[in-house]
């Protein structure tokens, strides 16, 4: 097994001078990615481009198959998305160490356990992780804090975003008629769903900070 790609993780004595400007990329992602989980009832038939911006999420990614985006624009707001949160998250890794850890157990509704099981994983499997988990923000902050090298982790994360692009794309249209009933009913529905969306992200993130303070 290859032990050679993750180092172990090292706190620097002093945060690097990009660390401030990745934490703020981070929180506009996530930032971003709550304005999708708000407007997606709106955004899946009109807007479906703005929609997958904002967030690549696999839902997203097939509400927008089925409005009827382009392949080639589809695939390539995807790849950049997907590729600017890993490396966001990855260099956050890189520049807090543990801390960046943290803040997911104290903010963002993790369980100790679920990052501790993750970085485990990732330490023993992580050219198996990376491709699998593409989108996940955990996976890449952890690779940033065993510090493994970005020439590794960059052809896992494109092997990754390729073949769950294939799979989505396939999957949307093999059940095309579905995707198009569920953004139509979305797109008729839209008022209570954003509002009620509305409420759920507010509430979710009262809790986690809640949480996080406590």
């Amino acid at each position: 097994m290859d032990t050679t790609a993750a180092e172990e993780v090292i706190e620097p004595h002093q945060r690097p001078r990009y660390g401030p400007f990745m934490l703020v990329a981070f929180v506009g992602l996530v930032i971003c990615t709550n304005i999708a989980n708000v407007g997606y009832a709106s955004w899946a038939n009109s807007r479906p481009e703005l929609l997958i911006t904002l967030s690549s999420r696999n839902r997203y990614l097939i509400f927008a198959v089925g409005a009827g985006i382009s392949p080639v624009t589809w695939a390539l707001i995807a790849t950049l998305r997907l590729t600017l949160a890993a490396a966001v998250c990855h260099y956050l890794g890189r520049a807090y160490g543990d801390q960046a850890l943290r803040w997911f157990t104290r903010f963002l509704g993790m369980s100790t356990e679920s990052v501790d099981r993750f970085e485990q994983q990732y330490r023993t499997a992580e050219w198996v992780l990376i491709p699998i988990f593409v989108g996940s923000n955990i996976v890449f902050v952890l690779s940033g804090t065993v510090r493994t090298r970005w020439r590794r982790i960059l052809p896992l994360l494109l092997i990754g975003i390729a073949g769950r692009l294939a799979l989505l794309w396939w999957l949307a249209k093999q059940f095309e008629s579905q995707v198009r009933s569920v953004t139509n009913f979305l797109q008729r529905w839209q008022i209570p769903i954003i509002i009620i969306s509305v409420v759920i992200v507010i509430v979710t993130n009262l809790v986690n900070f809640r949480k996080g303070r406590g």
